[in-house]
Formats: C-alpha cells, sequence, structure tokens
C-alpha cells in the first residue's frame, strides 16, 4: 500500500487478494529468503549490539542506564544493525516488489543469494547499500522507541510490585513497546519505503 501509486488498494485485505488473484499464492511468500536474511542480520546484530551497550552503560552496581541514555543506546544499535541488515532489505523490497514490475523488467531472483549476487555483478556492490541512509535513520527512531521503551516499561511494570520476573511481564512490556514504536516509527517508515 506504500508504494502504490494511486490509491487502488484500500485495505491490506484487499492487497492480499489481488496478489493472490494477480500472482498466485506463493507470491504472498515472493522474498522469504530475504526476509529471513535480513532477519538474522539487522535483528541480531541490533539486539546483540544494544545488550552490550546496555551493560557497559550501566552502574556500577548494575543499575539501568536512565531513559535517554536507553534511547541512545537503541539509536546506536540500530544503526550499526540496519547497515549491517541493508543488503537483506533491499533483496527483500526487490523481490516483493517485483510482480508490480511489466513482466520485461522483473528481475525474477531465485532467492535471496541469487539477488546479492546478481545485484553486484550486473549493478556494483555499493547496490546493496542503496538506501541505506533512510534506512539507518528510521533505525534510529524504531529502535530508540522499541529497545528504550521495552525496558523502560519492564523496569517500571517491575516497580508496580504487581509484576515478576515472568513472561508476563515480557508480553505487557513488548505491548506497551509495540505501541510507542508503531506511533514513533510510522512517518519514517512511510518516507523510507517511499
Amino acid at each position: 500500500m506504500q508504494v502504490a501509486t494511486s490509491r487502488e488498494h484500500k485495505t491490506s485485505f484487499h492487497v492480499i487478494k489481488h496478489i493472490v488473484q494477480s500472482e498466485g499464492v506463493v507470491a504472498l511468500y515472493s522474498g522469504l529468503s530475504a526476509g529471513l536474511l535480513r532477519q538474522a542480520t539487522y535483528t541480531t546484530t541490533r539486539l546483540g549490539i544494544y545488550t552490550w551497550l546496555f551493560e557497559k552503560a550501566s552502574g556500577p552496581n548494575g543499575e539501568p542506564p536512565n531513559f535517554l541514555m536507553k534511547a541512545c543506546l537503541g539509536m546506536a544499535a540500530g544503526v550499526v544493525g540496519s547497515f549491517v541488515g541493508t543488503p537483506a532489505e533491499v533483496s527483500l523490497i526487490r523481490m516483493t516488489s517485483d510482480g508490480r514490475l511489466p513482466p520485461a523488467e522483473r528481475r525474477n531472483y531465485k532467492n535471496v543469494l541469487d539477488a546479492l549476487v546478481r545485484m553486484t555483478r550486473e549493478e556494483g556492490l555499493f547496490t546493496l547499500w542503496r538506501g541505506a541512509i533512510p534506512t539507518m535513520g528510521r533505525a534510529m527512531v524504531v529502535n530508540a522507541a522499541q529497545l528504550a521503551s521495552y525496558s523502560q516499561a519492564k523496569q517500571a511494570l517491575l516497580g508496580t510490585g504487581y509484576f515478576r520476573e515472568n513472561i508476563f511481564l515480557h508480553f505487557c512490556a513488548s505491548m506497551i513497546s509495540g505501541l510507542v514504536t508503531t506511533a514513533a516509527s510510522m512517518p519514517v517508515d512511510i518516507a523510507k519505503t517511499r
């Protein structure tokens, strides 16, 4: 819906119906290998960097950093993770939007490895990082909101005395973080995609 040139799709269900009718059910999973690689590179890098920075920024007795510091740590982790994950992101966007192109212009990548190799061979190595700057900018906003709000929500919930360190605490902190992150990231997400 974000890349549509007109208001052809009113809802997500309409987009799914259109894709299934015009390209088949399998098209709903085009780019799956790129999506998996993106998660394996971007998500693991940003969480690893954030955890390491969080431990470094914690006080001598293990007290957590303040919210502003958590937001800064989240931004730093997001920038590094998004830079590492940009090649998979470029592949994912190309693979998922291939069906919108006229048949003669489609790339028809077989999988993410094929996409990465062909992009490098046909367009040069730096093509893999096309759009890295807006992707990194988006990651700063998303990770500052997501990682910091999750840590802060967890800390605040524990402070109420009604929560213990368990799955319910993580669930509630994740829900709060999801709301904050969605509200903060939507404008930059639309700008990055377009």
